[in-house]
């Protein structure tokens, strides 16, 4: 197995396991059941993808594709002046 995507969240890392299942590729999310032991462990870097060493070629350009759809998903967000003007919370 070869890590393809180190993941900054679960759901991130589910993004990226069900994109490389749909392009018929096996993935594995490694680190999903750490979620628990969060406060006694380093808050990056534990939850990644990994896919069969036989696959990694074909796995990047779909992880490549992912990461640029997050991206943008994010700058979307930071670039939009509606989220800066949200009432506070109470």
């Amino acid at each position: 197995m070869h890590t393809v995507y180190h993941a900054e969240s679960l759901v991130d890392a589910h993004l990226v396991k069900d994109a490389l299942e749909h392009a018929q590729i096996p993935a594995f999310i490694a680190g999903e059941h750490l979620i628990g032991g969060v406060g006694q462990l380093p808050a990056r870097d534990f939850i990644s993808v990994a896919v069969p060493d036989v696959c990694i070629e074909a796995a990047l350009p779909v992880v490549r594709g992912i990461e640029a759809m997050l991206c943008q998903a994010r700058e979307a967000v930071e670039d939009d002046a509606s989220w800066n003007s949200l009432p506070a919370p109470i």
